[in-house]
């Protein structure tokens, strides 16, 4: 459990589309955390279709991120109380076109104020695709975990969430270290440097100048991911447990990012049903083996905030 005052371990919950399980992963995970006695604020950080509040099983709430990215409320004021024990919960904007798009102060000001909530653990349910606020919700994430489907166009979309936010996440280091023309040429058409990918664009800036070249590779290698796999089939989920690895294999080569294949949700109709019926797992059927998945998850995430705050 973090001590007071410090700065609480956000968890973010992202996907390259829609539809592959992120609500379902980070609001039962959410519950999960709280359930070990966690302090946890769950947000729906969909800037524009927010639907948490149906998996979790309780009202959309009357204010929502609306109300904070126009300043009429403050962060704080958001967070309700739910049915469960040291959950609290932030709706995101409903149908709201000026929240999905929100000005760039006003996304950092939430960013800061995300970063600084007093709670233990911060679950981010992030919205879909690549756009610049949901990678950067993504960014600011101790763990960030990308929720994939066990088809061809679910991992396709992955690796391009992945690629998306290295390259955001180096937008930020290439003003740092000078690296500026390098990145442009790797994502010029024309890329004479024949740069094709991430880890070609690291190797190339460690060419150029060894010193610099190590000094960025530090900063993206803390740009570690975890992927957990939904829907998994199969014997025990082995055949498709192994399109993760693959993915993760396929992650450190050619994007040079360290990929950690956190879980699989084996495929379960008890998670139709309670969709249907608006509970959270916990409530509709807990001691189903996708219930069981999450907590497993759960377990992990808990076991990096430990060795997160052993090495502090």
């Amino acid at each position: 459990m973090a001590k007071a005052g410090t700065a609480p371990q956000i968890v973010a919950v992202g996907g390259g589309k829609g539809g592959v399980g992120k609500t379902l992963l980070a609001t039962n995970l959410a519950l999960a955390l709280a359930d070990r006695g966690q302090r946890v604020l769950l947000v729906d950080a969909d800037l524009g279709s927010a639907n948490a509040h149906t998996v979790l099983g309780v009202p959309a709430p009357a204010a929502t991120l609306s109300d904070f990215l126009e300043r009429k409320a403050d962060l704080g004021a958001l967070a309700v109380s739910t049915p469960y024990a040291n959950l609290r919960f932030v709706s995101g904007a409903l149908d709201d076109v000026g929240a999905a798009n929100p000005q760039h102060q006003s996304k950092m000001r939430l960013l800061r104020k995300l970063s600084g909530f007093d709670a233990d653990f911060l679950v981010l349910d992030l919205g879909a695709g690549t756009g610049f606020n949901t990678l950067d919700f993504f960014l600011i994430a101790s763990c960030g975990i990308l929720v994939v489907l066990p088809e061809p166009t679910s991992v396709e979309n992955a690796y391009r969430f992945l690629k998306a936010a290295f390259f955001r996440r180096l937008a930020v280091v290439e003003k740092a270290f000078g690296i500026k023309d390098l990145v442009d040429e790797a994502r010029a058409q024309k890329n004479r440097l024949n740069i094709r990918t991430p880890a070609d664009l690291l190797r190339a800036v460690a060419e150029r100048d060894p010193e610099v070249g190590a000094q960025v590779q530090e900063q993206m290698g803390r740009f570690q991911p975890r992927l957990v796999l939904n829907q998994a089939r199969d014997e025990g989920g082995a055949d498709d447990l192994q399109i993760a690895h693959d993915m993760a294999s396929a992650c450190r080569r050619f994007l040079g990012i360290n990929l950690e294949v956190f879980g699989a949700l084996p495929e379960d109709d008890a998670v139709r049903r309670a969709v249907r019926l608006r509970q959270p797992l916990r409530v509709s059927a807990p001691d189903c083996p996708v219930k069981r998945a999450i907590d497993d998850v759960a377990e992990r995430v808990m076991r990096l905030e430990a060795v997160e705050e052993a090495a502090a």
